[in-house]
């Protein structure tokens, strides 16, 4: 609240979307393009997905979800300093014939996102539908989803590389 001629003003909370462009936009120019690009795809592929938005110290999370419940993320935009990556709630499940699944916990898995083709990739369509089709909640067949702001850390990790550090993505980032 603010004072405004002697009478208390709210400022309105900024929208969901505004908020969620405005954490993509503090990292380099290269992983903002390839987040929105590939967020657009997800959007697309999972229209009434749920996004739950978590800024949090080491990353900018963005899960798609049957319900506001974090346990029902089915894959999420992981994104740091000096990549994305493809992350699978519960990929420890899924049948990877491929190897394209990374990571030895017992329940996650990732895909790094070199550039947003690697959504368009087979195998990764395959892991894609297989994930929806092992939720625990299934995504609702009608409708739309929407964004959901869940948390923000006010202490967080630098969201670009050193400027000696170059990032190497490859291209077709849009």
């Amino acid at each position: 609240m603010r004072r405004m001629g002697g009478r208390l003003a709210t400022t309105a909370p900024q929208s969901s979307a505004k908020q969620l462009a405005g954490f993509v936009a503090k990292f380099d120019p290269a992983i903002e393009s390839l987040v929105r690009s590939a967020r657009a795809v997800l959007r697309k592929r999972l229209p009434t997905a749920i996004e739950l938005v978590y800024d949090n110290y080491n990353a900018l999370a963005i899960g798609f979800a049957s319900t506001e419940r974090t346990s029902d993320v089915i894959v999420s935009l992981a994104v740091y300093a000096r990549g994305v990556n493809l992350y699978f709630m519960y990929g420890a499940r899924l049948s990877d014939p491929r190897r394209l699944l990374k990571g030895s916990g017992n329940q996650g898995r990732f895909v790094p996102l070199e550039n947003v083709a690697v959504l368009d990739a087979p195998a990764v369509q395959a892991l894609l539908r297989a994930a929806v089709r092992q939720a625990k909640t299934p995504l609702p067949s009608v409708g739309r989803g929407y964004t959901v702001i869940r948390s923000v850390s006010a202490k967080q990790r630098p969201r670009r590389p050193p400027p000696n550090k170059r990032l190497k993505l490859t291209g077709a980032h849009q």
